[in-house]
C-alpha cells in the first residue's frame, strides 16, 4: 500500500511552501513574538485567497472541498514556516467541530467566513491545569446561557466565536457534557490574554457571564464529539510538528556544513554527525506515523483513533528533539535571541501541550490498544 501523497497534493505542498517562504520569513514571525502584532493579518488574508483556510471545507459552505489529506499537506508547511496565524485553533478545532456536529444553519453562518479569512474560531475546553477529561469541565450551561471560566483558550483573545464544552447535568459522567456555540463579540464574555512560551500561538482566559449560547450537536453527546475533534486535530497538529522538525533538522545540517572549526566543517566531527543522525531518525519515524494517520483519517479507518494517538506522540517527540538539538548544533550562538533556533524550540514546547500532554496521548494509545485487543 502506498501512503505517499499524490502528484497534485505535492504540487499544493510546493505552492504553499513557496508562498510561505515569501510571505512568512522569520522576520514576520519575530514581529508577533516581539508583541508588535497579535498575528499576521496579511498572511491570514493571503492564505484565504489561496484557498488554504477552506481546503477541507465542502464547497457548499464556501470551501475548496478537497479533503483532509490536502489539509495535512498545508499543515506541514504551516509548521515548517512557523506561520504566526490562528490556523490550528480555527481550522483544526472550530471548523472540525462545526463539520462534525453543526447544523446547516451553523455551518452556513461560520464555515464560509472561515474559508474567506473573515472569522477566527477556537475551542474552549480547558479550565486550568490538566488534560482533556469530562471531570475537569465545570462551566455550566443552562437556559441557553453559559457561566464560568475557560483557560487556556487558544487564540481566545482575538477569536470571533468559540465552541465551548459545558456541563449540563449534576454528575461527572460523559453524558452531562454538551457543546455550545458562542459569538464572542455578542457580549457576556470577557477575554484576558495570557502569557505563554510562544506568543505566536496566543492563549486567553475567557469568563462567561450569562453569555448567550446555542447548542452544537445533541445534548449529552459533547464528550463524544470532542474526542473526535481532538483526534482529528491531533493528526493535523502532528503534521505541523513534522514540518517544524524537518526545518529544525535542515537548519542544524546547514550550519554544520558551513561552520568551520579546526580547519574543517563541524559536520565532519563524529559527535555532530550523531546528533544530526538522531534528529533524522526521530523526524523520519514521525513522518511514517503521520502518513499512516492521514490515510486513516481520510478513509475513516477503524484504527484511526490509535493512529491519531501514535502520530501525535511521535511528532511531539520529534519536534522537541529536533528543535532542542538544533540549538545544540549551533552551539553558543544557538542560545541567543538573534538566532532563529529558539523560535522553533518555543513552538515545539507550545504544541506539545496544545491538545493535552504527551503522557495523556500515551495513555490514550495504551487504553485504545487494550480495548481493541480485548474486543
Amino acid at each position: 500500500m502506498n501512503f505517499d501523497f499524490s502528484d497534485e497534493q505535492k504540487q499544493m505542498r510546493d505552492a504553499a511552501r513557496q508562498s510561505l517562504a515569501e510571505k512568512c520569513p522569520p522576520k514576520a514571525v519575530r514581529e508577533v513574538l516581539d508583541g508588535k502584532a497579535t498575528h499576521d493579518k496579511a498572511l491570514w488574508a493571503g492564505l484565504a485567497e489561496m484557498g488554504f483556510l477552506g481546503v477541507a471545507i465542502p464547497e457548499e459552505f464556501g470551501g475548496a472541498g478537497a479533503g483532509h489529506l490536502e489539509l495535512c499537506v498545508i499543515a506541514e508547511e504551516m509548521g515548517r514556516a512557523l506561520a504566526p496565524v490562528r490556523f490550528s485553533s480555527t481550522v483544526y478545532l472550530a471548523a472540525e467541530a462545526l463539520l462534525l456536529a453543526g447544523s446547516d444553519a451553523q455551518k452556513q453562518k461560520w464555515l464560509p467566513k472561515i474559508a474567506a479569512g473573515e472569522a477566527i474560531g477556537t475551542l474552549a475546553l480547558f479550565e486550568g491545569k490538566g488534560n482533556p477529561a469530562p471531570q475537569g469541565i465545570k462551566l455550566q450551561a443552562s437556559g441557553g446561557t453559559l457561566n464560568g471560566v475557560k483557560k487556556p483558550v487558544p487564540d481566545g483573545a482575538i477569536a470571533d466565536f468559540a465552541v465551548v464544552a459545558a456541563r449540563t447535568g449534576s454528575t461527572r459522567r460523559d453524558a452531562d457534557i454538551s457543546l455550545s456555540l458562542v459569538d464572542l463579540k455578542a457580549g457576556g464574555v470577557e477575554a484576558r490574554a495570557l502569557t505563554n512560551i510562544d506568543p505566536t500561538h496566543g492563549q486567553a482566559e475567557l469568563t462567561f457571564k450569562n453569555a448567550k449560547a446555542e447548542p452544537l450537536g445533541a445534548a449529552g453527546e459533547g464528550w463524544g464529539i470532542l474526542t473526535q475533534v481532538l483526534d482529528r486535530a491531533a493528526v493535523l497538529m502532528a503534521f505541523e510538528q513534522l514540518g517544524g522538525s524537518d526545518r529544525a533538522l535542515e537548519m542544524g545540517r546547514d550550519y554544520a556544513l558551513d561552520r568551520i572549526a579546526f580547519g574543517r566543517p563541524i559536520g565532519s566531527f563524529q559527535a555532530v554527525k550523531h546528533i544530526l543522525a538522531d534528529m533524522y531518525v526521530s523526524a523520519t519515524l514521525a513522518r511514517s506515523n503521520c502518513y499512516y494517520s492521514a490515510w486513516a483519517l481520510s478513509t475513516n479507518a477503524a484504527d484511526f483513533p490509535e493512529a491519531a494517538a501514535a502520530a501525535r506522540i511521535s511528532a511531539t517527540q520529534a519536534f522537541q528533539h529536533c528543535s532542542k538539538n538544533n540549538i545544540q548544533v549551533h552551539g553558543g550562538m544557538g542560545f541567543t535571541w538573534e538566532s532563529d533556533c529558539h523560535i522553533y524550540y518555543r513552538r515545539a514546547n507550545a504544541t506539545a501541550v496544545a491538545l493535552g500532554s504527551l503522557s495523556y496521548w500515551e495513555r490514550q494509545l495504551i487504553d485504545r490498544m487494550r480495548k481493541k485487543n480485548a474486543a
